[in-house]
């Protein structure tokens, strides 16, 4: 696959609202608030039955990635994640004594 990190003109492109960074790979939602709310909330029910066939638990986190974009509550848990995520791994290079 491409690497979107660069628009055409070869500026870096930065991640608007109308996409979502997972894993260094830049990924399209929908433009409408609406629509990222349903896809979004799609995506946390199908991962909640995530013990069926079709469905998998992959869809939860994903479903809350998409959600964090719109709902205050999501994108505080997100950002909470995010810092203690962070924090253990500073601790954990602190203790194998890794410089960065």
């Amino acid at each position: 696959m491409a690497d979107n990190t660069q628009g055409k003109d070869g500026a870096p492109r930065y991640p608007t609202k109308n996409t979502i960074k997972v894993l260094n790979r830049t990924m399209p939602v929908p433009a409408s608030r609406a629509g990222r709310i349903a896809l979004g909330s799609a995506l946390v029910a199908g991962g909640a039955v995530g013990f069926l066939p079709v469905v998998g638990f992959w869809m939860l986190p994903l479903g809350l990635l998409i959600l964090a974009n719109d709902v205050p509550r999501v994108r505080r848990w997100r950002r909470k994640l995010i810092v203690r995520w962070n924090r253990r791994g500073d601790k954990r290079d602190r203790q194998t004594g890794k410089n960065a």
